[in-house]
């Protein structure tokens, strides 16, 4: 199986990277090829809103790290997401990054109904906050990230099969239990 963990948030050392960090070592494992990408190192310009990518299948943009993360989605069998919160949404780099790629993530039919590209591939998402549980989930803030990856996803094609929101990292690192949490998940798999 192969493995795609993509690290949305600018910190490569926080706490998205340890939980990411955990579920790679699980799946690597058990025998799956992992490729791990951090958000942080791609260089993706963004969207000018052209709507070009619809009808050539293809960005009008000069190539940058936007094609190559295509190009791994389309290669994997599941995804693993996590992001970090930030206005109760994900980062920016990795909205810009999901808005350049649009055209490979779903079709659409002439009458413009979305077709999902990527049936049958699952996906994993992780988030974390600041805001302590169960005030993360009630004030939309891990949920909030949670909720716009599935949007991506569900009209990707992608059936999200498990999510973990860990909120109050601003007093606690995630703990061991969330790490056992991630490397279990990827046992599902």
């Amino acid at each position: 199986m192969n493995i795609l963990i993509l690290n949305g948030s600018p910190r490569r050392n926080g706490n998205i990277a340890r939980m990411l960090k955990a579920m790679r070592e699980e799946a690597e494992s058990r025998g799956m090829k992992v490729t791990s990408v951090c958000v942080a190192d791609l260089r993706i310009m963004p969207c000018m809103g052209c709507m070009v990518c619809r009808k050539k299948l293809a960005c009008v943009l000069p190539d940058d790290d936007a094609q190559r993360m295509l190009e791994l989605i389309q290669g994997c069998d599941a995804w693993v997401i996590g992001a970090p919160c930030y206005w109760g949404n994900m980062p920016g780099q990795l909205k810009v990054m999901f808005d350049r790629i649009v055209y490979g993530m779903m079709g659409e039919s002439p009458r413009g109904i979305p077709i999902p590209l990527h049936k049958g591939k699952r996906a994993i998402l992780v988030s974390t906050c600041t805001t302590p549980f169960p005030f993360n989930i009630l004030f939309n803030q891990t949920r909030g990230v949670i909720k716009a990856l599935k949007e991506i996803l569900k009209w990707s094609g992608f059936k999200v099969i498990s999510t973990i929101e860990v909120g109050g990292t601003k007093q606690h690192a995630v703990s061991d239990k969330a790490l056992e949490r991630c490397r279990k998940v990827i046992r599902k798999l």
